[in-house]
Order: C-alpha cells, then sequence, then structure tokens
C-alpha cells in the first residue's frame, strides 16, 4: 500500500485548506492557486485533497471519462448510449510537468495504430484524463506559454480542440485547476491568473510548537506511511463524508438578492476587472454556506468567498504582490457604498463631472506641468505604495541640491510600451519577446532531418511514404517506412532576451526635470521585459564611471526596486556607460549563447564625461537596441539620434512612451476621503 499524506494531519494553513475544500465542494468555484516560499507542503496538501474527493461513475471502456448519465455528445470513443454499461472510479489526480509537450498536454495522432494499421486515430492527452477531476500544475509560472495558451482554453471553454497532423478531435475537459508556485521565481501571467478562482499565499509558522508539530508528525509518516495513515483514517473518512454532504447541499442554498448585491459592492469597490470575480465570489460564498450546513448564504460566508477570490484580481501596481485590504472589505461589507465617499467620489473612479481630480480649484494635472516643472503630468510617485512624495530623506530630483547624488522617487504608473524585438530568428530561451526555432512552438512545416531525427512530424513522413507503396514488398497489413520517408517538424515560437538598460543618470537629466519620466518609462520597460520572460540587466551612468546596478537576472522584480532607488548627479559619462555594456554582453554571450540581447539606452544623448562615445558605440556594433531620446527644450541638438545611429539602434523620443496613467493616484486620494468620512 502507497499511502499518501493525509489531509486532515497538515497542520495548520486554514486558508489553505478552506480553499481547497471550497473547490471540493463546488467545482465551479474555478480552482485554486496556491503561492508560498520553499518548503511549505504546497504540494503535499493539493495532492492529498484528491483522496478526499467522491469517486465519479463513468461510462465503461470510455478514455474520457464520460458521466453515465449524460455522455458528452462528441466524446471520440462515442456515442455513448444513457443508461449503458457504467463503472466507478476514484476521482483523478493529473500532474502536469512544466517540461510537458503540447502532444502530451492535449494528444496527438496514435502513432502505432498509424504505422501499423494505416488508419487515424486519437491519443488522449493530460486534459482528458483530467476530465472530472483535478489538474494539478506545479510551478505553474514556469510552465511555457504555449502550454498557457492550451490550458487556458481548455479551462475558459470546459473543452479541448485538437487541429493537428490531420485530426479534428473536440472532447470535453472539465477540472479543478490547482497550481502551486514561488513568487520568487517569477509572476503569472494576468490572463492564466485570472483563471484560476481562488489564490491563497502559504509561509511556514513562526511558532515554535507548530514547526515542532509539522516535523514531528512528517518524521511519523516517513517512517511508516501505512501506520500514520491508519491513524488519521477516521478523520479522513469523516472529511470525505462533510464534503459528500455539502455537495448535496448546495443545490438548495439560496443566494439572496442582498447578499448578491454586497458581493458586487464588493468587487466595484476593489475595481476588479470584468465581471468573474463577481462569478467566483458567489459561487464560493454558496459552497461555504453549504460547508457550513446553512440554506442560505450570509456575510460571513461572502467575506470568506472575498478574502480568497479578490486578492489576485484587484488592481495593483506593477510587480505588486496580490493582496488583499481587509480593512476596506470591512467597510464595504458594512455597507458603506462604493459611491459614498463626502463628494460622491466612487473609489477609484473620476470626480464628479466638472471637478479637478483633486478636488482643488486648480486644472487637472493633465493640463500642462506642475509647479516643480514636471511635464509628465503626475508627481513622483512610488509605485508599490502609491505616495506622492520621495522617500524621506531622499532628495526631489527636480529641486536644487540634488544635482550631486539624490535619489529619485519613480513615477507611479506605466507608459504603453511599443513592441520591441531582436530581428531575426533565434534559438534561444523560451519567452515572449522575438521570433524563434523552437522544440516546443507552433510547426510551421516539416524538412528531412540532417542528422538524428529528434521531432517526427508523423503527417508529412506518412505523405512521404504512401505514394511509394505499391513499388515496395509489403508482407502485410500498413505502411513500409524508409530512412528517406522520414520528415521532421520544423517549429516555431517566441524566444526571451536579455534586455539591458543603460541609463543616463547625471546631472543634465534631473536638472531638466527629466528623471521622473524617463524612471517611469524604465518602470514600463521593465514590466514589458517580466510579461515577455526576459532576463534583465540595469547600468547607470553618472559622474565618471558607470555602475552595474543589477547583474543580469530573472528577477524583474529586483531591477524596479533598484530603480526607484537610483541616484543622480554629476556629469554624463556616455562613453563609460557604453563600455560597460559592452563588457557585459561579452560576459553573457559566454555564459549564455542562445539567448540574444537588446539593448536600451536610456539618454538625452551629452558626453562630458569619460571619453568618446562615437568609438564606445562601436563596441556594441551588431547588437539590436533602441536608443530612448530623453532631450526636450526648444533648441535640440539630436544628439540620441547620432548615438542611435552609430548603434544601428532604433531612435524611441521619451514622448512617444507618454500616456502615463493617473489612476494610482486618483485610488489613493478616493481612500484618502473614505478614511476621512
Amino acid at each position: 500500500m502507497n499511502s499518501a499524506y493525509p489531509f486532515s494531519a497538515v497542520v495548520g494553513m486554514d486558508d489553505l485548506k478552506l480553499a481547497l475544500l471550497l473547490n471540493a465542494v463546488s467545482p465551479r468555484v474555478g480552482g485554486v492557486l496556491v503561492r508560498g516560499e520553499k518548503g511549505t507542503a504546497k504540494s503535499t496538501i493539493v495532492r492529498a485533497l484528491a483522496a478526499q474527493l467522491p469517486a465519479v461513475d463513468v461510462v465503461a471502456a470510455c478514455r474520457f471519462a464520460c458521466d453515465p448519465a449524460a455522455p458528452d455528445a462528441s466524446c471520440p470513443d462515442g456515442p455513448h448510449d444513457p443508461g449503458g454499461p457504467s463503472g466507478r472510479r476514484p476521482a483523478a489526480l493529473v500532474e502536469l510537468p512544466v517540461g510537458a509537450s503540447e502532444d502530451r498536454l492535449a494528444g496527438s495522432l496514435d502513432v502505432e495504430r498509424a504505422l501499423t494499421e494505416g488508419v487515424k486515430a486519437f491519443e488522449p492527452g493530460l486534459l482528458a484524463a483530467a476530465h472530472r477531476g483535478v489538474l494539478y500544475v506545479d510551478e505553474v509560472n514556469l510552465l511555457h506559454d504555449h502550454l498557457v495558451d492550451l490550458l487556458l482554453d481548455a479551462a475558459a471553454l470546459g473543452t479541448c480542440y485538437v487541429e493537428r497532423e490531420s485530426l479534428s478531435v473536440r472532447h470535453a475537459a472539465r477540472f479543478l485547476l490547482v497550481g502551486t508556485m514561488n513568487p520568487e521565481e517569477g509572476e503569472l501571467r494576468p490572463q492564466l491568473l485570472d483563471r484560476f478562482g481562488l489564490t491563497v499565499e502559504v509561509q511556514a509558522t513562526r511558532e515554535p510548537k507548530e514547526r515542532a508539530e509539522v516535523v514531528r508528525r512528517r518524521l511519523a509518516f516517513e517512517a511508516d506511511p501505512d501506520a500514520f495513515a491508519a491513524r488519521w483514517a477516521d478523520a479522513e473518512a469523516g472529511l470525505a463524508g462533510d464534503i459528500r454532504l455539502a455537495r448535496e447541499r448546495l443545490e438548495a442554498v439560496r443566494l439572496p438578492d442582498e447578499r448578491l448585491e454586497q458581493i458586487a459592492a464588493v468587487c466595484a469597490g476593489f475595481e476588479v476587472d470584468g465581471l468573474r470575480a463577481d462569478l467566483v465570489t458567489a459561487n464560493a460564498a454558496l459552497a461555504h454556506a453549504a460547508w457550513r450546513g446553512r440554506d442560505e448564504v450570509t456575510a460571513e460566508d461572502v467575506r470568506a468567498a472575498a478574502r480568497l477570490s479578490l486578492p489576485h484580481r484587484r488592481r495593483r501596481d506593477p510587480f505588486d504582490a496580490p493582496g488583499l485590504d481587509e480593512s476596506l472589505l470591512d467597510e464595504l461589507l458594512e455597507g458603506d457604498s462604493p459611491g459614498d465617499g463626502p463628494d460622491g467620489t466612487p473609489p477609484g473612479g473620476a470626480p464628479p463631472d466638472g471637478a479637478p481630480p483633486d478636488g482643488g480649484d486648480g486644472p487637472p494635472p493633465s493640463g500642462g506641468s506642475d509647479e516643480r516643472g514636471d511635464h509628465s503630468g503626475a508627481p513622483p510617485t512610488d509605485p508599490p505604495t502609491g505616495r506622492n512624495e520621495a522617500e524621506p530623506g531622499s532628495g526631489s530630483a527636480d529641486g536644487p541640491g540634488n544635482a550631486d547624488g539624490g535619489t529619485v522617487a519613480a513615477a507611479a504608473a506605466a507608459h504603453a510600451v511599443p513592441l520591441l524585438e531582436v530581428p531575426g530568428v533565434g534559438d534561444g530561451a523560451a519567452g515572449r519577446r522575438s521570433r524563434a526555432r523552437t522544440t516546443r512552438g507552433k510547426v510551421t512545416g516539416a524538412r528531412r532531418p540532417a542528422g538524428r531525427l529528434r521531432d517526427p512530424h508523423l503527417t508529412a513522413t506518412l505523405l512521404a511514404a504512401a505514394p511509394r507503396q505499391r513499388a515496395r514488398d509489403r508482407t502485410g497489413p500498413g505502411l513500409v517506412l524508409r530512412p528517406d520517408d522520414l520528415r521532421e517538424a520544423v517549429r516555431e515560437g517566441r524566444e526571451g532576451n536579455l534586455v539591458l538598460f543603460v541609463v543616463d543618470a547625471s546631472g543634465s537629466m534631473a536638472a531638466r526635470r527629466r528623471m521622473t519620466t524617463v524612471k517611469t518609462a524604465v518602470l514600463s520597460l521593465l514590466l514589458d521585459a517580466y510579461q515577455r520572460r526576459d532576463k534583465i540587466g540595469l547600468i547607470t551612468f553618472r559622474g565618471r564611471d558607470a555602475d552595474l546596478v543589477l547583474p543580469p537576472t530573472s528577477s524583474v522584480e529586483a531591477g524596479a526596486a533598484r530603480l526607484r532607488a537610483l541616484p543622480t548627479g554629476g556629469r554624463t559619462p556616455l562613453a563609460a556607460g557604453l563600455v560597460r555594456a559592452a563588457e557585459v554582453l561579452r560576459a553573457e554571450r559566454l555564459r549564455d549563447p542562445a539567448r540574444r540581447p537588446l539593448l536600451v539606452v536610456v539618454t538625452d544623448g551629452r558626453a562630458t564625461a569619460g571619453g568618446d562615445a562615437e568609438r564606445a558605440a562601436g563596441l556594441l556594433t551588431g547588437t539590436a537596441g533602441i536608443v530612448v531620446d530623453c532631450e526636450d527644450g526648444p533648441v535640440r541638438l539630436g544628439l540620441a539620434g547620432r548615438l542611435a545611429g552609430r548603434l544601428g539602434a532604433r531612435l524611441v523620443p521619451l514622448g512617444d512612451l507618454d500616456g502615463i496613467v493617473r489612476r494610482h493616484r486618483d485610488l489613493d486620494r478616493a481612500h484618502d476621503r473614505r478614511k476621512a468620512a
């Protein structure tokens, strides 16, 4: 007997247990994303859940787990007659490995039957195996993007569509999606994040007695798994019975209009996008009421559901981790309507028609520069906190005394970023920026293999062999294949690049009051790099030298943190910055030769120290890149344009990255008004 660690034996982690149990009661909740540090038993508790799910009735010999009471009309093994032969099996727990192929996930042509019988037959994938069960993705944030796309489509539609290799197959794929991730290794794409119904942050307890109990139970389990499981068998059986009763009770639970309006008010108050949050919160509240043995949803059920369904959906700043302001949640649940501010302003929304955004008598910020002369249209603001001042103890970029090393708070909101990519087709790591030949991308054609066949293109191989069958000796059914018939797939996808930022932090940038806008632009480019799975590095130059502030890393959050505390002032050693960039790229080519670089130089082009910038630019010839031109004013020298020409880079005026969103400042003001009220 191979015993799994019992669900009931897990110490603490009440929120995670509740989220998993709500999904066990009602699959309509939509799954769970478990975020947490390493070593917190995320995978253990998710695997333990499967043993608590009720068994399912399935059509006999159906590979797609059709329900005998209502078989899927499009089942590839069908059609099935209702009431036909059936069986019963435990709910499936299917694990999707990070390195799985597209064929393994969605299914593909049955190679054995195609080669031996000459027929096109479908071999189901993991999505079919997970139907009416649990699909578990460990390290979901590291999943390849093409698999994410397939997963999103199946999760949204409840159906898997396979169109490949002359196959056209559709089958049901309704499953409980559970993912675990360590945020230190990168965040999820927003599209995938929104597909998880609930999210839970977990961390190891700091209470010594609880930690000791965790170790004590784990050692006992490892010493004798069967005996440990037997000690918890009664608790497990009781938990399974409670889940079964809650499922039976669920259909009779009422959601009064008062509670539905409360759910809508909470979702509107947190300014979540779309209506999925409302639906998930309603379904989770119903499941919570059923789990607690109630026949009607109460405010307690709504609060419990909102705490789990909203943290990853609320609007937040770039690189800000999901979270929920529970004081605001309590205010909304107590009846403070989202439009009940003292001036009638909804939280985070625009002020009443004709009123200035800050409630004063002056013109709105978009009407020009502020009193400090910042032409970005927004005051310096720290992205994670939304404060409208610089950090305590730091100087303003636009004030006196910063010409020699003060710090500047980055602007709050991101610009719209144009598409930047490295020309040509590369062979780099999987990502979302530039075109690349990949092993897991979309098939764009077929070719004869140059050496060993690694990725056979079955359809092309069969088509190449078919016309030659009459001329070959055939002793039985099936195709006769020769080496010259073999074809391999040609795949193309997207790769991640090394985006190296070289930022001018000299006094000329600060003196002209541009550093706030520049830092906002670079933050936007950092966010773009995060979304496209790039590595990033950050070099700044000021005074007489250039510094590698952030060595190339996959942690884009670290780049954003370094950017916020970026010192400015001094002369402009442009040549030193370019030389330092050439040194970093040379080292990275040796360390990661397949990853192509993209150079982003942010400067006004003025060089007042550090040698010949023209000669230094020659060291970077052939490197794809852009130059963000920060020059402004009525008289422009065009120095950044000359630098772009010398580098062979694309010139992007800083104004083209304009369009700063002021939503974060409005949110802060509306929140302050609610507090004052």
